[in-house]
This record gives structure tokens, C-alpha cells and sequence, in this order.
């Protein structure tokens, strides 16, 4: 504000001056008028009449020149130091790579050269102490590298919070679960639940997590080393999950604290569960036995009543001796059918209790013919192998026995190569090994079975019959008559959808998602008002929309909407919503070459009905950040009437923001402002890659705002508001 009035001033000034020259001037003549005699006077309108047009001209022209040294002088000591002044805070806060443009006086191109060589003096200092920093950081660096590849690589799922409930911490296992216990629609999944400075609550009860924590608190009192709190849950598609809790203890709060070992929970861990399989087993289990054990107990009762008449009455008729004996045949043979039903029901369970793991089909026929090219020598190919299965296996185990198979068909049938495919059969999975020539008899492959299993002289406790028995399969031998080929087939289990984990394309630029922010423990929700919390220290969504067209109130509707999060001053890629939309109304041609979204990329993709709740659920609690996001706001509010989904949080716009801390630019564009701030552009004109670079201009004006004293969220909005651009109306 301060070079604002500034501007003015000499704005002011220079006018003034102008002025007052002409004002000179035409006092000057009026004096000169006045000092001459009647004579002199008729003498000089008698010159002047004839060339009156010419003296006019020659007045005009010079006002004209005056006005022209005015402007020039006004744009050389004005202008051009105040765009010098705007270019130098950029380079000092934003873009260090950015050199002052040489424009101007002389002596203010004189002091952009000095500046610029200043500027190259700081940046070589600044490398200089980077490297220093890097390399006394490089110990720490790889304890956090550490940490990140042991949070993303646990299986089990781990999430951190505050004692507000904001998560802080979380691993990828945890995110493929919270997104399995949303029970949403693939649309909606984009905006899971999890993410850095989300509330926990969202998923799990409020109450439940305090009384928890009351709970520990109590067992800390106590004087209790490792307090820890257990409950079971339900999510809000009905699954049960169970909750691990243990409290992450912040520092003491004096020596005397400290000496006592007391200390305050800063936070909490919680491992969770999904327990519904597990439960549903149980529960059936234990339907199935009470039916068993109901059902036995009246077969029971006439079995032995039947044979209790056979004693008693050892000379009853013939009929009649026969109808009794028909009793205990047909009771003995209901047992034995109710029987047989359980151990079916049931036989999946009995054979599968060795700990099995998830494994994508085609990452284990990889692994395997790796390992028999390797070890045996021997061919492989890969001759029809679904995509996208999933399978529940002890990979070590069963590994081994197919190179064993291998093994044994290479030295005794002399096979050539070595086919693998793999094949979806209801909640089974077909694994074949198959080879062309020699036929495999039943009883070779069965004492293939029961031999123990050993490959280029690495022996196994297991044998093959033990390995299929681990995984509650089967296996046998096949012919195909017409190819003139045999295979071993094993029947496996396959992994069920909610226990999938799928492969989510998380990584951005070969570089692991960062699911953690440690920092988050010093904020709190009741610490201040959201409108005079610092900019720096609020959780934002950036977003942007591509649309059919630029008339929301002519009937445009949205096509795709990306979205990503800022949390404690980093830009969070790997937590972002990417979605196509149906917008059921014909695509503008002029719009595709821009966009690059076509009408068949958009047929059956989600309406904005189905996409708008995990869009509001995903940037809740946030402030909403755009590129002129009064275009953007307008389609989302014309939706408000249709879905009831209000977006009722700030909104912050770069494209005022821009104009508030560089006012003498010509150009608010996005593509101008990341070459002033000096951002690469990736990604344009798809909505997600246009939210990312959004989001790290905003990131770059955050430290310009705070020069001009703008600080707060109320400051930014309230200086936005008072813009130009801020009157343009959608």
C-alpha cells in the first residue's frame, strides 16, 4: 500500500508541474500583453491574425512536448523504479534466479546492474551454504528416508494425530483401507478420507477416541510405562474395525517434570483392523455348529430310540424291525450330509490358517520365472495371464513348490520350455504350468507330491502336498487334446475386493508420497480464528475445473475437476482428486484442442452429482484456492440448489492476490506469473496439473504478501477485494 500512495504522490507531483509550466507560461504572455501600448497591440494582432491556426499550433505543440518530457520523466524516476522494486522483492522472497530488468534513467539502470550483481554475489553465497547445509543434514536426511520407506512398506495400518484429531502421520496401507471402509462408489474414492490435516473423526466416533485417551491418561497416573487402549468400531459402510491406540508423549514441561518422568500426550497412534471378515466367519462358524449340533441331537434321539425298541423287543416282526432299522440308516445318513455341509462350509478356514499375503497374480508369475531361468536354465513364457488378479498366497512357499514342479519336468520329461497362465474361477484362481510333449501319470505327479521338495541343491521341510495344503488348494494333471499340450493345474485362493490392495498411482516423479507431517503437533483448533490465522500456518485445497465452455449461467457444465492440498506450507501431489465428468450435454469443438477431453472420454464417466460430495468432503476444513476462482466458484454454486452441496469456506484467488503485490504488471495470466516467479509449467489445461501449479504460485506469493504486511487470511482477502479484477462478475 505504501508504493501505491507513493505512485500517487509523484503522480501527483509531476502533474502539478505540468501544470504549473502551462500556468507559467500563459501568465508570462498575459504580462507581456499587458506591458504593451494600444499601438503594439493592433501592431501584433495584426502579425498574429493571419497566422492565428499556425500560433494555436505552435501552442498546442508545445503543451504537447511539455506533456510528452512529463510522461517520459514520470515513467523513467516513477515507473520504472517502482517495477524495479516489485522485480527485487520477487528475486529476494520467491525467484533468487530472476535479474532485474535495465530500464529507466540511466542512473536506475546503473542501480538494476548493481542490484543484479549483488543478486549473483547472494545466490553463489547461497549455494555455498546450501551444499554445507546438505551435507551436515545428509545423517538426517536418511533417518526420514528411513522413516518413510518403514511407514509405506508396513503392512499394517498406522495413522497418526493430534490431540485435535488431525492427522499427521498415516501409510499407504492405511489409505487403501480407509478408502475400502468408505463404501463408496469408485467416483467418490478419489476424495478418501485420510489425508495430512484431515480430522480422524471423520471416520471414527469422537467419544470412542477420548475415552481412550482418558483411559491411557489414567494408566499414565499410574505410573504405567506403556499405557494402551483397544476398542472396536464401526465404519459408516458397516464394517468393524479394531482401533490399537498408544500415546505419543510430548516433551517435559520443567527438570522437576521431567526428573518425576511426567510427561503430557501430544498425540496418539492407532492401528487398525479390519476385523468383518474375521467376524463374519465366527459368526457363521457358530450358526453352522449350533445348527449341527441342534440338528444331531434330534437324530440322536431317534437313532437311539429306534435301537432301543431293536433290544427291547428282540422278536418283533420282520416289517416292523425293518422300519426302525430304515430309521437309523436314513438318521445316520441326514448326520453324515450335515456333516458333510460343514466341513464344505467351512473347509476354506480349516485349510487356510497359515498366514497368507495379498499379491498381484502377474508380480508372482514374474517372480517365478525369474527364479526357474535363473536356477534351472529353462525357458519361460507367459501364455495367458489375466490381468488386474489378485491372489492370497505364501509367496516363499508356493514359489518354491513351482520350481520344484519345474525342476522335475525339466529332468524327467525333458520339456523344452515352460508356459504360465493364470486364470480367474469364482473366489479361486487357476495357476497352470504348461509344457508341450510328455503326459504326466497320476501316480508320478502324486509322489511328486509326497517327495520332499528339492531344487539345484536347496532343500525345503515342505513338500508339495504341504504347500497346496497351506494355501487350502488342490492340484492335478491335464491334457489339451487339440494343442497337444499338457499342464499342472493348482487351485488357489484369490484375494477378496475389500481385502485388495490396489495399485494406486501415488508416486509422482519417481519420489515417495509424503504421508507425514510432524510439524502438525504444534497446531491446535482452538488456537485462533480462521480469518486471523496466518497464511502460513492454514490448510488449503487448490483446485481448478475445465468446463464446456465459459457461461455457467448459459448452461456450461463442468468436464473434469482436479484437486490437491496444501498442509503446513508444502504441496501435497499424492493427496489430490483427478475426475472426468459427464457433463450430458454435447462438447463445444473450439474447446477440445484446449482441454484435450473428448465425448468419448467423458461417456459413463460420474455426473457432477456423484463427483460434487467427495469433491466438498475432500477440501473440507480447508480454505478453497483458484486462478480467477470466481469463475470456478460460479459452476460450483449454480450446483448448489441441484445436489445441496454448499461451499461455504474462504476462497482465496491468485489472480488477485497477483495484483495486489505486483500492480504495475501488465499481465495477470497464470503462465505470466509463474515465469515472474519463476514455476515450470507442466501439466496446463488439465485440471489437476493446473491445481498444481496454482498451488505452488500460491506457495511463492505467500513470503510477497507477508513484505506488503499482509499476513493473515483476513488481510489477503480483504486486499484481494479491493483489486480490479475483483468487480468481474460469471
Amino acid at each position: 500500500m505504501a508504493g501505491k500512495s507513493g505512485k500517487l504522490k509523484l503522480a501527483l507531483i509531476l502533474g502539478g508541474l505540468y501544470v504549473l509550466l502551462v500556468l507559467l507560461f500563459s501568465a508570462l504572455g498575459a504580462v507581456l500583453w499587458a506591458d504593451m501600448q494600444e499601438a503594439e497591440r493592433q501592431a501584433f494582432l495584426a502579425i498574429l491574425q493571419p497566422r492565428i491556426e499556425l500560433s494555436i499550433f505552435i501552442i498546442l505543440m508545445t503543451w504537447f512536448v511539455l506533456g510528452l518530457i512529463v510522461n517520459a520523466i514520470y515513467r523513467a524516476y516513477v515507473l520504472a523504479p517502482l517495477a524495479l522494486r516489485e522485480q527485487a522483492l520477487v528475486m529476494v522472497s520467491a525467484n533468487p534466479g530472476l535479474r532485474l530488468q535495465e530500464t529507466g534513467a540511466p542512473e536506475i539502470r546503473t542501480l538494476a546492474q548493481v542490484v543484479n550483481a549483488l543478486a549473483e554475489q547472494r545466490e553463489s553465497l547461497q549455494r555455498d551454504v546450501e551444499e554445507r547445509i546438505l551435507v551436515a543434514k545428509s545423517t538426517l536426511e536418511e533417518e526420514k528416508n528411513r522413516l518413510a520407506a518403514l511407514m509405506s512398506e508396513l503392512t499394517q495400518s498406522v495413522v497418526v494425530c493430534n490431540l485435535d484429531g488431525r492427522i499427521l502421520l498415516y501409510n499407504n496401507r492405511a489409505r487403501l483401507q480407509f478408502k475400502a471402509l468408505t463404501g463408496e462408489s469408485q467416483s467418490a474414492q478419489d476424495g478418501v478420507l485420510i489425508g495430512l490435516g484431515r480430522s480422524i473423526f471423520a471416520v471414527i466416533e469422537r467419544n470412542l477416541i477420548m475415552h481412550a485417551l482418558e483411559n491411557i491418561q489414567q494408566r499414565l497416573a499410574r505410573g504405567s510405562r506403556q499405557p494402551s487402549a483397544n476398542f472396536v468400531t464401526t465404519s459408516r459402510a458397516g464394517q468393524l474395525i479394531r482401533v490399537q491406540m498408544a500415546p505419543v508423549l510430548g516433551a517435559a514441561r520443567d527438570e522437576a517434570s521431567a526428573a518425576e518422568g511426567e510427561r503430557a500426550i501430544a498425540g496418539y497412534v492407532l492401528m487398525l483392523d479390519n476385523i468383518t471378515r474375521n467376524f463374519e466367519m465366527e459368526s457363521r462358524r457358530d450358526a453352522l455348529l449350533q445348527s449341527l449340533t441342534e440338528g444331531s441331537r434330534a437324530s440322536l434321539g431317534n437313532i437311539r430310540a429306534a435301537v432301543e425298541n431293536l433290544l427291547d423287543y428282540p422278536d418283533m416282526e420282520v416289517e416292523q424291525r425293518d422300519r426302525f432299522v430304515g430309521i437309523v440308516r436314513d438318521e445316520v445318513g441326514t448326520m453324515g450330509q450335515r456333516l458333510d455341509r460343514t466341513v464344505t462350509e467351512f473347509s476354506d478356514a480349516l485349510k487356510a490358517r497359515w498366514p497368507l499375503e495379498d499379491m498381484l497374480g502377474e508380480d508372482f508369475i514374474a517372480a517365478a520365472r525369474r527364479r526357474i531361468e535363473q536356477k534351472l536354465e529353462l525357458p519361460t513364457k507367459t501364455d495367458d495371464v489375466a490381468e488386474g488378479i489378485w491372489i492370497k498366497v505364501d509367496s516363499f512357499s508356493l514359489l518354491q513348490g513351482v520350481t520344484y514342479l519345474a525342476s522335475r519336468l525339466k529332468d524327467e520329461y525333458d520339456i523344452r520350455e515352460l508356459r504360465f497362465r493364470l486364470a480367474p474361477a469364482g473366489r479361486l484362481v487357476h495357476l497352470d504350468l504348461a509344457w508341450s510333449g510328455a503326459v504326466v501319470g497320476s501316480q508320478t505327479l502324486l509322489a511328486w507330491e509326497i517327495d520332499p521338495m528339492n531344487v539345484a541343491g536347496e532343500n525345503s521341510p515342505l513338500t508339495l502336498r504341504e504347500v497346496i495344503e497351506r494355501h487350502g488348494g488342490e492340484i492335478w494333471f491335464e491334457r489339451e487334446k487339440a494343442s497337444h499340450r499338457a499342464f499342472i493345474r493348482m487351485l488357489i485362493p484369490s484375494a477378496l475386493p475389500q481385502e485388495t490392495v490396489e495399485s494406486v498411482s501415488l508416486l509422482h516423479a519417481g519420489s515417495r508420497p509424503e504421508y507425514y507431517d510432524f510439524n502438525l503437533f504444534r497446531q491446535t483448533e482452538e488456537s485462533r480464528a480462521l480469518d486471523d490465522r496466518l497464511l502460513a500456518e492454514l490448510t488449503y485445497t487448490v483446485f481448478d475445473t475445465e468446463t464446456t465452455g465459459l457461461e455457467p449461467s448459459a448452461g456450461d457444465e463442468i468436464i473434469q475437476i482436479g484437486a490437491t492440498r496444501i498442509v503446513n506450507g508444502r504441496l501435497l501431489r499424492g493427496e489430490s482428486i483427478d475426475r472426468i465428468i459427464d457433463p450430458r450435454r454435447p462438447l463445444r469443438p473450439e474447446g477440445i484442442p484446449i482441454h484435450g477431453i473428448t465425448e468419448e472420454m467423458v461417456a459413463g464417466q460420474p455426473t457432477i452429482d456423484q463427483v460434487l460430495p467427495a469433491f466438498h468432503a475432500f477440501s473440507e476444513d480447508t480454505v478453497l484456492v483458484a486462478h480467477n476462482a470466481a469463475f470456478d466458484m460460479r459452476f460450483l454454486q449454480i450446483k448448489e440448489e441441484a445436489t445441496g452441496i454448499c461451499f461455504r469456506q474462504p476462497v482465496l484467488d491468485t489472480l488477485l492476490l497477483s495484483a495486489v503485490i505486483h500492480p504495475n504488471q501488465e499481465s495477470h495470466k497464470l503462465e505470466a506469473i509463474c515465469e515472474r516467479l519463476g514455476i515450470n509449467v507442466i501439466g496446463r489445461h488439465t485440471a489437476l496439473g493446473d491445481a498444481i501449479v496454482t498451488g505452488e504460485v500460491f506457495l511463492k506469493m505467500i513470503p510477497l504478501l507477508a513484505e506488503m504486511g499482509i499476513n493473515t487470511l483476513r488481510e489477503a482477502r480483504e486486499a484481494a477485494e479491493r483489486t480490479y479484477y475483483a468487480r468481474i462478475k460469471y
